[in-house]
């Protein structure tokens, strides 16, 4: 790389092929889920980051490159960790909340990557990509929000249920004890 329009382009490659993977993960996710609302989130996500290839085709327009990618490591890395999140807790209450990390993971990795780009963007005027980039930033910043919420909500759940069964397991010890 011999310039700021070198990385730059280097870093959208490495984003493009990051999204077309979430593209090919996303419904796997969304299969694997318990609950209907996460279930919901990976669909809505799935169509939001078409939405970002499709941006990220025009932020190659405007830098006159070819829209390519470049194999991103990290996203196969983070994609494989939602595979195992899947597999590791198959049948469990646990698999949305360990899926949620899962996407976490994966939206913070997308929020450090779209702040570097939007930063060389704006470093070369290029003021087209930037507002392209920053709108893909919010929305990853957003479904990071949404996650953290439905995160929440599932762990509230999953808390009550182990507290009911905490206080159930020592009444059926005590029954067991009378009966014996």
């Amino acid at each position: 790389m011999n310039s700021v329009k070198d990385l730059f382009e280097e870093e959208i490659r490495d984003l493009y092929d990051a999204e077309k993977q979430l593209v090919k993960a996303l419904p796997k996710m969304a299969k694997a889920s318990q609950s209907e609302d996460l279930r919901s989130a990976f669909e809505e996500h799935l169509e939001v980051t078409r939405g970002q290839v499709t941006r990220l085709e025009e932020v190659f327009r405007s830098c006159d490159a070819k829209p390519r990618g470049k194999t991103c490591e990290a996203m196969k890395g983070l994609v494989a960790e939602g595979q195992k999140a899947i597999q590791e807790n198959e049948g469990s209450e646990l698999r949305d909340i360990a899926l949620i990390g899962a996407a976490k993971r994966v939206e913070h990795y997308e929020m450090a990557a779209y702040q570097t780009v939007v930063t060389l963007a704006e470093a070369m005027g290029n003021d087209v990509a930037s507002k392209l980039l920053r709108e893909t930033l919010s929305e990853e910043e957003e479904t990071d929000s949404k996650l953290s919420d439905l995160c929440d909500e599932l762990l509230e759940g999953v808390m009550t249920s182990e507290a009911e069964e905490t206080e159930e397991k020592p009444a059926a010890t005590a029954k067991a004890r009378r009966a014996g």
